[in-house]
């Protein structure tokens, strides 16, 4: 008995162990729900899982029951942030344990009520057992801005270092990264009742809808915008959150941290409004893209920064003062994990950033040209490699923050970034395809991008698979590594 309570302990109360739940949770949703997907119907698994699991899936309720799906995977990554922003800023343990178990308990109510309401039978006390969840989602959401709020005594800093305001010396100068984290709650609030508020005339006139069917909609309603715009915001702000995290866990300073934290501050308050004003100014997504902008340059710092570390903390290690182009490339790969963090900034550049701001640029020159269906397959694409990108960094920070080591680390990181980026990559030239390849000669290159993508995503999953086999089976042991973990958390 007391072997079971110290394993639930560790997984429900330690902050390693509450991620790993959550990606565990994650894990398990995307490989049960991802047999439904196209590739899947057309080998035949989407049937036989169906009849397997006794799923209920009327045609009519698609869209509602995707929506549900990505709510309930979204739920938990936010989750796992905020997990991470408990243990890495300085707050009351009061307040990081009630934070803690408030969306613990909230995201899996999410998950798990929302899924079997949406796809084993419309049991509405499930369905009120989902928007609880939420809920509870967002009340954790207003203890976390309360703890992080920038002005309180304890929160001010003293080390100049960092990007601040006032005198270090007194120990009183406020952190402006402590304000780039607290806006980004303060935002991801407002962007959460922001979608919340159309949700709410569901029954009432209102129909769940995917964005993408709408984009050639040329007058679209109030509730219709507020959806879009809230699902444009919120995985910002997510990838926003992420890259505050990853600058924290670096221990990102020195002059480019006090240029970026401003920018990222601003940035985030610009893109926000911009993204709330879709329900107002047709112009809106011009003001997103300025808060874009800001954003985008206080990343690229981060990336600097970490490279010039990466390069240099390797180094020094090796004993080697001065080194040539090819040995400091070297030593900037020498660690998948914490290199694999900023790479996949870089190349969300190439996927996801760069493929939307020419999108933009040249929409009804080229893109509202295309059928309509090339159209949407962008926009999917982009959002869908864009989510991925995200987790395959909270992957890679969560692996470094439990001291992943040995070739584990190694094959463990370097599996992730090849095979995660040749499916992203992939997927990105199918998306655009229509650039350079006409629809009578495109079936080479459907092909090709399809079967990488396919290899590439199934490598990652399998990697993730052995990873969370090997916590689960590590979880009997009576001296694995979940009892070190246990007992770090314990003596902090």
């Amino acid at each position: 008995m007391q072997a079971i309570q110290q394993r639930f302990f560790y997984l429900f109360r330690s902050t390693k162990g509450l991620i790993l739940v959550a990606i565990a949770m994650i894990s398990l949703v995307t490989a049960v729900f991802g047999m439904l997907s196209g590739p899947m119907a057309e080998f035949g698994v989407r049937d036989v899982v169906v009849r397997l699991l006794h799923m209920q899936l009327i045609e009519a309720e698609r869209e509602a029951r995707i929506i549900t799906l990505y709510h309930s995977i979204a739920m938990a990554v936010v989750s796992i942030e905020v997990y991470f922003i408990t243990e890495f800023l300085k707050m009351k343990p009061r307040q990081h344990a009630t934070i803690n178990a408030t969306i613990t308990v909230g995201y899996l109510s999410v998950m798990i009520f929302g899924l079997l309401f949406g796809y084993f039978g419309h049991n509405w006390i499930f369905h009120g057992l989902f928007i609880s969840g939420q809920v509870l989602v967002f009340f954790s959401g207003l203890m976390l801005a309360v703890a992080l709020w920038p002005w309180k005594p304890e929160a001010r800093t003293a080390d100049k270092a960092y990007s601040h305001l006032g005198n270090t010396s007194n120990g009183k100068a406020l952190s402006l990264e402590r304000v780039a984290f607290f806006t980004m709650a303060v935002a991801t609030l407002g962007s959460a009742i922001f979608g919340a508020i159309p949700g709410s005339y569901f029954g009432n006139g209102f129909e769940a809808f995917l964005a993408e069917d709408l984009i050639r909609v040329p007058e679209k309603t109030l509730l219709e915008d507020s959806i879009i715009g809230h699902l444009h915001i919120m995985l910002t702000l997510i990838a926003i959150a992420l890259a505050l995290l990853v600058g924290r866990w670096l221990d990102y300073k020195g002059m480019l941290h006090k240029l970026s934290m401003p920018l990222m501050i601003f940035g985030t308050i610009v893109v926000s409004l911009g993204a709330w004003s879709v329900v107002i100014f047709p112009w809106a997504h011009t003001i997103i893209y300025v808060g874009s902008v800001f954003v985008l340059l206080a990343a690229l710092f981060l990336v600097i920064f970490g490279f010039s570390k990466l390069i240099r903390t390797r180094l020094a290690e090796q004993g080697i003062q001065k080194a040539g182009f090819w040995r400091g490339f070297k030593a900037l790969l020498h660690d998948p994990l914490k290199f694999g963090m900023l790479w996949q900034m870089v190349f969300m550049n190439f996927t996801v950033s760069g493929i939307g701001i020419f999108m933009a640029v040249k929409l009804d020159e080229i893109f509202r040209v295309w059928p309509w269906r090339e159209e949407r397959i962008v926009l999917t694409g982009h959002w869908h490699i864009l989510s991925g990108l995200i987790a395959t960094i909270i992957l890679f920070l969560y692996a470094d923050y439990t001291g992943l080591k040995g070739r584990l680390r190694q094959w463990f990181g370097w599996l992730v970034i090849l095979f995660s980026d040749l499916a992203f990559g992939s997927v990105t030239v199918f998306a655009i395809k229509r650039l350079f390849v006409s629809e009578t000669d495109q079936q080479p290159l459907v092909n090709a991008t399809m079967l990488l993508a396919d290899i590439g995503l199934a490598t990652v999953l399998v990697v993730l698979a052995v990873l969370m086999v090997w916590r689960l089976v590590d979880l009997f042991k009576r001296k694995g590594k979940w009892a070190k973990e246990f007992e770090e958390t314990r003596l902090q």
